[in-house]
């Protein structure tokens, strides 16, 4: 992992655990910033980058697990929870809702660096993932309203014939338009095309067995 391919942010109140917490990540060559609250936090622009949240369970204007609630349906970078004061059922329920780790202190460097690495690598891992579907939305938003017919079509494994008599034309016309989906959804065959459907979850209302009946 490089500086500046990567960020931690963290959360906590006590200004002597920001310090040390930003002092370890500086030693260990990562990337950090500190607020003292969550509203400092959400009010700090943040830079497109794989990140961390390593966020306290006690914060002044909110408490760290209700915070989680709240920002859940946002974009945030996974949580490792941090807190001197944890139990069972609110770590269980933390991790429930998506955290990496529910740390209590006093914690190992370590157990720490364990959790912010992972958060982060899962983090990168989706923007990753999320990054490959807008490209795909993307190549399908460029079909024509006759080639989004066809799609499925294909793609639920219908012969040319078949697909071409559902949509009432013909079977050469039917081939062309699955040649530019071919070409504009970049697929290398059909089983990559089937992937690529499924992946931007095209439904599959036909197959060739209904076909032929």
């Amino acid at each position: 992992m490089k500086r500046g391919d990567h960020i931690v942010f963290i959360v906590d109140d006590d200004p002597n655990v920001r310090e040390a917490l930003c002092e370890l990540l500086e030693s260990l060559g990562l990337s950090g910033v500190a607020f003292g609250s969550a509203a400092e936090y959400l009010a700090y622009a943040r830079p497109d980058l794989p990140a961390c949240l390593v966020l306290d369970v006690k914060l002044p204007d909110i408490n760290g697990l209700e915070f989680q609630k709240q920002i859940a349906a946002e974009h945030h970078p996974p949580i490792v929870f941090i807190t001197g004061h944890g139990d069972i059922p609110s770590s269980v329920g933390a991790i429930k809702r998506g955290a990496v780790d529910f740390l209590t202190k006093p914690f190992s460097e370590t157990q720490l660096m364990q959790a912010i690495h992972a958060a982060i690598d899962q983090d990168r891992k989706s923007r990753h993932e999320t990054a490959q579907l807008d490209n795909l939305q993307q190549r399908l938003a460029g079909l024509t309203p006759r080639e989004r017919e066809v799609l499925p079509l294909v793609v639920s494994g219908l012969l040319n014939k078949q697909a071409a008599a559902e949509l009432g034309i013909s079977e050469i016309t039917l081939q062309i338009h699955r040649s530019k989906i071919m070409h504009k959804m970049a697929a290398s065959s059909l089983a990559d095309l089937v992937r690529i459907a499924e992946r931007l979850h095209i439904p599959i209302t036909h197959s060739r067995r209904a076909g032929m009946s």
